[in-house]
C-alpha cells in the first residue's frame, strides 16, 4: 500500500512540473496507483473479502482444511476494474490508436477481469468456463497492444516508439503471469492465500508503480500533440498571445477541429471557409 500512496504523490508531484495541457498521462498514471492504494489498505484490514467453498481440497492445506473454503478478495478485482482500463488507456494514446480502437480494447479488458470474479466466485467446476472467456479477452488486449498498438507507434517518432515497446513489452509479460496466478489460486486453490496476494502483490507492483515511472519517463520529452492529442489550456493560450486566441490570428488556425467550426479533418481550422465540410 504504502509503494502505491508514495508513487501516487510522486506523479502528481511530477504532473505540477508540466504545463497543464501535458499532464494527461501523469494524471492518468497517479490515478492507477491511487486506487490501487486503497484496495491493498482494504486487503491489509482483511476486508473486502469473502469465503467461497473450495472446488479442490488439497491434502495439507490448512487453510481450508476445517471449513473447505477460501478466501475470496473481491476487491482486488475491483481495483482492477478501474486501474486496467487507465493502463491501457496510457498505453494505447501513447501508441495513437483512434478512439473506436481504444474503446474496444477497454471493452475486452473489462470482460476479462469480470469474467475472472465471476470465476473466482464460482463453487463449481464453471469457474473454469469464465476463466476461458476471461483469456479469449485477454489475448484480444494482448493482440492489440502487440500488433496494432506497436504499427501505430512506430509512424509516430522514435521516441515515442521506444516508450510504447518498453511499457508495452512490460505489460504484456507482467500480465501473462496474472492468469497463472489465477489458476493456482483462486481456480485450483493450489497455493495458500498468503502467497496468493505476494504473487499478486509482486505483479501488481511491476504492473503499476514501475510501468508508471518508466511511461512518466519515456514521455518527458512527448507533446501529447505528437499523439494526435490536442488539449487546449485558455490560460496558456493567453500567456503567450496576450489574450488572443492562436486561431484568430492569420496563419495560427491549427486547434482541435472545432475552434471555427470548420476542419479540414486533421485537427487544423480553416480560416475564411464557411461551407460544411463533405461527408
Amino acid at each position: 500500500m504504502s509503494v502505491m500512496a508514495v508513487a501516487t504523490f510522486a506523479f502528481m508531484g511530477l504532473a505540477f512540473t508540466k504545463p497543464r495541457s501535458h499532464r494527461l498521462f501523469h494524471y492518468i498514471t497517479a490515478a492507477i496507483t491511487c486506487v490501487a492504494a486503497i484496495a491493498y489498505y482494504s486487503m491489509a484490514a482483511n476486508l473486502g473479502q469473502t469465503p467461497i467453498q473450495a472446488e479442490f481440497i488439497r491434502p495439507g492445506n490448512h487453510h481450508v482444511r476445517a471449513a473447505g473454503t477460501r478466501e475470496i478478495f473481491y476487491v482486488r478485482y475491483i481495483d482492477w476494474f478501474v486501474t486496467t482500463p487507465l493502463l491501457l488507456l496510457d498505453l494505447l494514446l501513447t501508441a495513437g490508436l483512434p478512439w473506436p480502437t481504444v474503446l474496444i480494447t477497454i471493452l475486452a479488458d473489462e470482460i476479462m477481469i469480470v469474467t475472472g470474479l465471476v470465476g473466482a466466485l464460482t463453487q463449481t467446476r464453471y469457474k473454469w468456463g469464465y476463466y476461458a472467456f476471461g483469456n479469449a479477452a485477454f489475448f484480444y488486449v494482448l493482440y492489440m497492444l502487440v500488433f496494432v498498438g506497436r504499427k501505430h507507434a512506430q509512424h509516430l517518432g522514435p521516441n515515442v516508439y521506444k516508450t510504447f515497446m518498453s511499457c508495452g513489452v512490460l505489460t504484456s509479460v507482467v500480465w501473462l503471469l496474472y492468469p497463472i496466478a489465477w489458476g493456482v489460486s483462486e481456480g485450483g486453490n493450489l497455493i495458500h492465500p498468503d502467497s496468493e496476494a505476494i504473487f499478486y502483490g509482486i505483479l501488481d507492483l511491476i504492473a503499476k508503480p514501475v510501468f508508471g515511472a518508466m511511461l512518466i519517463f519515456g514521455h518527458r520529452n512527448i507533446n501529447p500533440s505528437q499523439l494526435g492529442l490536442h488539449i487546449h489550456d485558455p490560460e496558456e493560450i493567453d500567456g503567450r498571445t496576450n489574450g488572443k486566441h492562436p486561431a484568430t490570428e492569420k496563419g495560427n488556425g491549427v486547434g482541435n477541429g472545432v475552434d471555427n467550426g470548420v476542419s479540414n479533418g486533421h485537427g487544423t481550422a480553416l480560416q475564411g471557409e464557411t461551407t460544411a465540410p463533405t461527408v
